[in-house]
């Protein structure tokens, strides 16, 4: 028996070396975007969703998050704090469960095409913000914007694993310096990643061959997230970042053509 076909028996995996580099690479995006290039983000959502339909990537990227993110916390512990986390937290949770609903109400191919809508309105957001940020952070004083925002974090991070853009639009209204950003960045994810497991095991979409998917695939997050370090060092970040939008906006494209 090949590697492959032992692969296909005992996770998720296809037997397919095309979709087995697919996976690999999204698993390293993960790690990327922990690292700090954030934009790896969504080109991992399309990636998983193409390899393993849109909702079983769902659930199956969840428990490869949480290892990053638990990387990531124990990285930037000393950066940030839990408060701005607290503010966002109850409308996040309540998003959580509106997006749990709502995916356990469509099939796998309507998932794939509101994932796909969904990375590319996230993509127009990010375009929009570039363009009118100050205009945009002016209005984030109100109370209501960290609600607004943790109820649109909470419904995409469980729809889509793609919540980063909406985070970081909240975490720009603070106007908190760098370290300071990815420690409350890293903190906010944990803690609603951890908080959708429940919901992703109802599902049925964290089972056991997922999980042994997820331990084929931990290697490439930790990876990813060396790469991501040594990238930063290296390259500007806006420069990679404006290529992955993108290839993200192709990739979104080719998920909803199906």
């Amino acid at each position: 028996m090949n590697l492959l076909n032992w692969l296909s028996q005992h996770t998720l995996l296809p037997a397919d070396h095309s979709a087995l580099l697919l996976a690999t690479v999204g698993a390293v995006c993960i790690g990327l975007s922990k690292s700090g290039l954030s934009g790896t983000a969504t080109l991992n959502v399309v990636l998983m969703a193409k390899v393993f339909g849109a909702k079983a990537s769902v659930g199956l990227v969840l428990p490869l998050l949480i290892a990053a993110d638990f990387m990531g916390y124990l990285i930037n512990r000393g950066a940030g704090s839990w408060k701005p986390v607290a503010a966002m937290a109850p409308p996040a949770i309540a998003g959580v469960i509106a997006g749990w609903w709502c995916l356990d109400m469509i099939d796998n191919a309507t998932a794939s095409v509101v994932i796909g809508w969904l990375i590319i309105g996230l993509l127009g957001f990010k375009l929009l913000l570039d363009w009118k940020q100050q205009e945009l952070l002016a209005l984030t004083e109100h109370h209501s914007f960290a609600w607004g925002m943790g109820l649109c974090a909470g419904v995409t991070t469980m729809l889509a694993n793609a919540a980063g853009p909406v985070m970081t639009v909240y975490l720009l209204s603070r106007r908190l310096d760098k370290r300071e950003h990815v420690g409350v960045f890293t903190r906010f994810f944990l803690f609603i990643n951890l908080f959708k497991v429940p919901f992703s095991a109802n599902l049925g979409i964290i089972n056991a061959r997922s999980l042994s998917t997820n331990l084929v695939l931990l290697p490439a997050v930790v990876l990813g997230i060396f790469i991501g370090w040594q990238i930063l060092r290296r390259i500007p970040q806006k420069s990679f970042e404006w290529l992955l939008f993108a290839l993200t906006l192709i990739a979104a494209a080719w998920l909803i053509r199906g």
